[in-house]
């Protein structure tokens, strides 16, 4: 008698539990949910569930409308994705933001909400116009997060009619389970595509800007030398020929090698870098050419070198004068039959590149010492280009530290207008032994101490201020200096009063006489600063 109750009071709360007396039987959904764990084990397809999971609450939950939303993390927008019950033009209308409406709370808060009546619910925004009779907003709603982790990635949404709170309830449950069950995918759907997409179009959108900034016509330098460069780098940049690029330090030999690069047909394409003097020799036939797994003493996993990587595009090696015979040999064998070992394997990799080397040393007298493979100097030497110093390259020296005072004016966010006479005249007369490289170091060491939107001749380093590296006649030390800048100012007071010695002496708070003296021991004449 006791077991026959306990049957019986077991039947009625399964019978109250599904619902059966008005034809929602919620055991008839076991089938669609064993088909979507289905799915997902088989393929983790994400289509392939939401085609199940729509049936499902379309013709076994009496969902009248339904909607699968995924929120994109980057741009915070959340947008229909999949659904039913809505035309094209009603799912292109729902877009929300996080904490917008039922769906944007939902995705912020992580949690299921139900409403019973949308008529009762102010947060309902109708943002798909689907519901324009009054009856609609009698319907009920449920929407459920699609969480992975702690990640939101979407919701689920659904309208019915009004039956009671224990069934919406329990179809809120189910909805929630489905979430969980989809949530891989829904991860994975997104990495594949919303995400992947993105970063696609991101690199894109850098490779672009890259390529502009690399080319020729961007690079700085109207004199005659850099123009015959110019013009090398058009030539050699539709080839896939090997190209040594020859110069001192710091005169901007790898910005050459980027725009034969970003010049090339095979632009799009890989451009990996590799400074041959940078690391220990035990480590630089590891980086270029890559390793096998157990190699050597910490080598846990295979690992691709700098060849590998930059297959189908260029490899640039600067200083490979520093390179060792034994490395040397290895190169060589890359230049000829562009082919490799990795470090500890015998499988031969093959690629295809094209290979930018660059030195400041002297291959010849290196070849002469034995200290470079002559053979490997002739591999490199198919296209050799030599790029001049910037003591020979005339007034590029002015339109460069102009350019670089405007960058580091910016970056500083102090407004440097203009360099002065003096200033120029001292950056035109140095020799720069560092070149490109040390011309950018002096101007922004000078924007840092310009006080008033000037570089003055006094801002820049002593080594351009002393009569051996400026030519001029002060000599050193304080008063050496002392002298520079009372010059200094009174050319300035000149130009700016276009040779007014009446104007001028005002500004310096000096007598007209006085101003006379200053300009005879200096040699200043004033009709050097009239105009015409």
């Amino acid at each position: 008698m006791a077991v026959a109750l306990m049957e019986s009071r077991s039947f009625k709360k399964l019978y109250e539990f599904t619902d059966c007396e008005s034809g929602e039987c919620r055991i008839n959904v076991l089938p669609f949910l064993y088909e979507i764990s289905r799915i997902l084990t088989e393929s983790e397809s994400l289509p392939g569930s939401l085609g199940v999971l729509l049936t499902l609450m379309r013709e076994r939950m009496r969902i009248l409308r339904g909607m699968v939303t995924l929120h994109d993390r980057e741009t915070g927008s959340i947008f229909i994705h999949e659904s039913f019950g809505l035309t094209e033009e009603q799912r292109a209308l729902g877009l929300y933001s996080p904490g917008e409406g039922i769906v944007g709370r939902v995705v912020q808060g992580g949690e299921a909400i139900v409403v019973p009546r949308l008529g009762d619910e102010p947060a309902f925004l109708n943002r798909t116009q689907s519901r324009p009779a009054a009856s609609d907003m009698e319907l009920s709603f449920l929407c459920v997060p699609i969480r992975h982790g702690r990640r939101v990635l979407g919701t689920i949404s659904a309208e019915r009619a009004y039956a009671n709170r224990r069934l919406l309830q329990q179809d809120a449950e189910l909805l929630a389970t489905i979430a969980a069950m989809i949530a891989p995918a829904v991860e994975l759907y997104m990495l594949e595509n919303i995400d992947k997409v993105r970063l696609e179009a991101e690199n894109q959108r850098l490779h672009s800007a890259l390529k502009a900034k690399y080319r020729p016509s961007n690079i700085i330098g109207a004199s005659k030398t850099m123009q015959e460069v110019f013009a090398l780098i058009q030539k050699v940049a539709k080839t896939k020929a090997t190209v040594l690029v020859l110069g001192e330090s710091g005169v901007g030999k790898e910005l050459i090698a980027n725009a034969i690069h970003y010049e090339s047909p095979w632009s799009d394409g890989p451009f990996i870098k590799f400074n041959c003097a940078s690391l220990p020799e035990t480590i630089v036939e590891s980086e270029l050419f890559g390793h096998e797994k157990g190699a050597f003493t910490g080598a846990q996993a295979q690992r691709k070198g700098r060849f590998e990587l930059a297959d189908g595009g260029t490899v640039f090696l600067d200083e490979v004068g520093e390179l060792t015979l034994a490395v040397q040999a290895k190169l060589l064998r890359v230049l000829q039959e562009k082919t490799f070992e990795r470090v500890g394997g015998s499988k031969p990799v093959k690629v295809d590149l094209r290979v930018i080397a660059a030195t400041n040393r002297d291959l010849r007298a290196m070849v002469a010492a034995g200290t470079f493979r002559e053979d490997l100097y002739y591999r490199l030497n198919v296209f050799p280009m030599t790029i001049p110093p910037l003591r020979d390259r005339g007034s590029d020296v002015v339109t460069l530290a102009d350019h670089f005072a405007a960058g580091f004016s910016r970056e500083a966010g102090k407004p440097v207008k203009r360099i002065s006479t003096p200033a120029l005249t001292m950056l035109m007369s140095y020799h720069w032994p560092g070149n490109v490289r040390e011309l950018e170091n002096v101007i922004e060491r000078a924007v840092i101490l310009s006080d008033d939107e000037v570089i003055h001749g006094y801002d820049l380093p002593p080594s351009l201020q002393t009569s051996v590296e400026t030519g001029t006649s002060f000599g050193c030390g304080l008063e050496a200096k002392l002298q520079a800048v009372e010059y200094e100012m009174i050319v300035e007071a000149l130009k700016t009063h276009t040779g007014n010695m009446t104007e001028a002496a005002k500004e310096l708070n000096l007598t007209r006489r006085m101003l006379g003296l200053r300009m005879e021991k200096y040699g200043i004449s004033y009709k050097a600063f009239r105009k015409g």
